[in-house]
């Protein structure tokens, strides 16, 4: 088994800092995870018992550190869109063509919206994703009533008997 190598100097310090301005549980048990080994010398199984991780959890923050230093703490957030077809930007340029018919009150067909996406993106893709992004953008699903929610059909059918003018 090879040697363990020692943190930097001054690597105390600095996490001793970092444990009073981290923000959130998981920031927190990262500085800490380097903080035992560094300040009490605990092995990776140790730590890993302390902190209710597993030890091969431990290694890899612990060699990313020595590889990446402090900027190990400025990573991006996991959010994101990590499995998209078009950016936003593409896909309100796509759906620019059809605006301009739903504004003058005509219905927007998802069949020819999917078309259009699917030759954009070059592959097929399913009608949900068509409905996903047109909810992305602040379009809705709308379609006439079949008939009004007042409406009696007995009335109605006296109403045809009448004479006009009556």
């Amino acid at each position: 088994m090879r040697p363990r190598r020692s943190f930097p100097d001054g690597t105390l310090e600095r996490l001793q800092r970092a444990l009073k301005e981290v923000r959130s549980k998981a920031e927190f048990q990262r500085v800490q995870c380097l903080w035992l080994r560094a300040a009490l010398g605990l092995n990776a199984n140790q730590v890993a018992q302390a902190l209710g991780w597993r030890p091969t959890s431990v290694r890899r923050l612990q060699a990313q550190y020595l590889r990446r230093g402090e900027t190990l703490w400025q990573r991006p957030g996991r959010g994101g869109r990590r499995h998209q077809n078009l950016t936003p930007a593409e896909e309100a340029h796509l759906l620019a063509g059809f605006l301009k018919p739903a504004e003058r009150g005509g219905l927007l067909e998802v069949s020819r919206v999917q078309q259009a996406y699917a030759q954009a993106v070059g592959h097929a893709v399913p009608k949900s994703t068509v409905y996903r992004m047109l909810a992305r953008h602040g379009w809705r699903k709308l379609a006439p009533r079949p008939r009004h929610p007042e409406a009696d059909a007995a009335r109605q059918q006296a109403f045809k008997k009448t004479p006009p003018g009556r």
